[in-house]
C-alpha cells in the first residue's frame, strides 16, 4: 500500500533505499535488499582499487537480478575511474556524498543512471535538482557517520518545498513509525543505514552488531567538528580521544593520524573500543538482528498499524 514515485523511479516495490556505508554496505548487503524489494547499494567510499568495485558489482548481479546501486563518496580521487566502471557494467542507480556531482550527472543521465544524490541542505539540493539529479536523499543531522546540522524533521519538509523531484528522508529512521512519520513530511521514501547494518546479511563484525544491540538513546556522539566533517560514533575509547582533541584545539593533521583506519578497525577486525563505530541516533530501537526481508517486512506493518491507529484519531467529514 506504499507505491510512491520513488518506487517508480527505481523500479522497486517499497519505497526504501539501503544507505552506502564504508566497509558495511557490501554486495551481499545490497543484493539482500534488493531482492527483498527495496534498493540495495553497494558502498564504493573505502575501495582502493577500481577492480574491486567491478568485482563487488558483478557479485551483486550474481545474487540479484533486481535494480541495485552504488554509492559514490565524492571525496575519493577514484571517482571518476569508478564511474567510468559504473557505465560499463549498466548499474542501475547512483547515490552519492560528501559533495556536489554535479560534473558527473550528465554523464550517468545520458546513460540512463538513475542518480541520487545525498544533501543536508536546501541550497544543495536545489543545485542538483538543476544539474539533472532524479531524486535526492534528505540527511538529518540523526544519522550515523558523515552529518550535516540541521534534523530529519526540519530538514526534509522545507527540502519537499524547495525542488520538484522525489524527496528520500535519511537520518533517524529504523522502524514504520519513522518511514509513516518521514511520508508525512512529504518525503516519497526513507533510506536507512544504521537498521540494515544489524541484519543477517550484513557481515560487518559481530562485534559491530553486539554494540548496536546493548546501545542506548545517548550513546552516540558526533566527532571530528572542527576538521569540517562531522561524523556521528557510538560512545567508546576513540569518540573521547576525538572530544578531548577538540578541548585542546589540535591541529587537523593530528585528527586525521587519529581516524586513519579507524573505520576498518571497527567494520572488519572488531575493534570497536579503538575503532570508529558509525551509528544513528536510532540505534537504540534496535533490539534484534533479523534478515532483511523480515526487517523491511515489519516496517511497511508497523507503518500500516500506525497509519490505521491514526485514522481511529481522526473525524473526517464528508
Amino acid at each position: 500500500m506504499f507505491k510512491t514515485e520513488l518506487c517508480r523511479l527505481l523500479e522497486i516495490d517499497y519505497p526504501i533505499i539501503q544507505g552506502g556505508m564504508a566497509w558495511v554496505s557490501d554486495a551481499h548487503l545490497a543484493a539482500a535488499v534488493s531482492e527483498a524489494g527495496a534498493l540495495g547499494v553497494v558502498a564504493a567510499g573505502h575501495i582502493q582499487d577500481p577492480e574491486e568495485l567491478r568485482r563487488e558489482i558483478g557479485r551483486v548481479k550474481e545474487l540479484t537480478s533486481r535494480p541495485f546501486g552504488v554509492n559514490l563518496m565524492l571525496m575519493n580521487p577514484l571517482v571518476p575511474r569508478f564511474v567510468e566502471i559504473i557505465l560499463e557494467e549498466g548499474v542501475p542507480v547512483v547515490t552519492t556524498g560528501a559533495g556536489n556531482p554535479g560534473r558527473f550527472i550528465p554523464l550517468l543521465r545520458d546513460a540512463g543512471v538513475k542518480v541520487v544524490p545525498v544533501v543536508a541542505s536546501i541550497a544543495l539540493a536545489r543545485r542538483v535538482e538543476r544539474e539533472g539529479a532524479h531524486a535526492v536523499v534528505v540527511e538529518g543531522t540523526e544519522a550515523g557517520g558523515h552529518i550535516g546540522e540541521l534534523t530529519t524533521m526540519a530538514l526534509v519538509p522545507q527540502v519537499v518545498d524547495a525542488v520538484s523531484i522525489p524527496v528520500v528522508a535519511a537520518g533517524g529512521i529504523a522502524d514504520g513509525r519513522g518511514f509513516l512519520a518521514a511520508l508525512a513530511l512529504g518525503a516519497q521514501g526513507v533510506q536507512m543505514g544504521t537498521r540494515f547494518a544489524a541484519s543477517t546479511e550484513c557481515r560487518v563484525h559481530e562485534n559491530w552488531k553486539r554494540v548496536y544491540l546493548r546501545a542506548r538513546d545517548r550513546d552516540t556522539v558526533v566527532t571530528g567538528r572542527p576538521t569540517g566533517h562531522p561524523v556521528r560514533i557510538i560512545k567508546n575509547r576513540l569518540a573521547r580521544e576525538f572530544l578531548k582533541l577538540e578541548k585542546e584545539g589540535a591541529p587537523l593533521e593530528v585528527y586525521e593520524r587519529l581516524g586513519v583506519g579507524a573505520l576498518r578497525r571497527a567494520a572488519v577486525e572488531g575493534d570497536v573500543k579503538g575503532g570508529s563505530v558509525m551509528a544513528g541516533q536510532i540505534v537504540g530501537l534496535i533490539k534484534e538482528v533479523k534478515p532483511v526481508k523480515d526487517i523491511i517486512q515489519d516496517i511497511l506493518a508497523q507503518a500500516k498499524g500506525e497509519l490505521e491507529r491514526l485514522q481511529t484519531l481522526v473525524e473526517v467529514e464528508v
